[in-house]
């Protein structure tokens, strides 16, 4: 359930934050749920960024722990970039489409210094969210990331029940996956 760490670099000096600017732009973005057959969530215990290193302003332990997200393209479907989110960060390909949202919800970045970064030029993002049950077996589940050429996203999994995501969820997140429970909270076992 662990995965392998990435290469690390070192992290922007504390001092060298920037603030978000007001007028840069939502990155569009979906959010994932998936459901296991007892009704608990998946969820990571995120990295605080791609390259590894810790951010203690932002992901700290009891505040790591996160549901699988990333960048919708360009004129595509809300469902098909939930799979191929969930599957770049889990492995797991097979899910039943339970629940998607019909409204946009938008969250701000906590301040910045690392330009290099990919989401440097959006203040946040701004997301719908897919609620899929694991149709296949738990042994899909990787957060190695070997099967694509991204970074992995997670330290370790877990299932767990979705009322716990707000309280443990990085806390610029707090209030979106308090969101989420409201959405998708009456979504029980299968």
């Amino acid at each position: 359930m662990t995965a392998r760490l990435p290469a690390a670099l070192a992290p922007p000096d504390p001092a060298e934050r920037e603030p978000l600017l007001p007028d840069l732009p939502y990155r569009p973005n979906v959010g994932i749920c998936l459901f296991n057959a007892e009704g608990l969530v998946f969820s990571g215990r995120a990295y605080s960024n791609p390259f590894g290193w810790p951010d203690p302003e932002v992901f700290f332990e009891g505040a790591d722990w996160a549901l699988p997200q990333g960048g919708i393209d360009p004129g595509e479907d809300i469902v098909a970039a939930a799979r191929r989110e969930l599957w770049e960060e889990t492995g797991v390909a097979s899910v039943e489409l339970i629940a998607v949202t019909d409204d946009w919800w938008s969250y701000d970045f906590p301040a910045r210094g690392a330009r290099i970064h990919k989401l440097y030029p959006f203040r946040g993002q701004r997301q719908r969210w897919v609620a899929f049950r694991l149709a296949g077996s738990e042994d899909e589940i990787t957060v190695a990331a070997a099967h694509t050429e991204e970074p992995p996203e997670f330290l370790e999994w877990r299932w767990r029940p979705l009322t716990e995501l707000p309280a443990v969820s990085p806390l610029h997140r707090r209030q979106q996956y308090a969101r989420v429970l409201k959405a998708f909270g009456h979504i029980g076992p299968a």
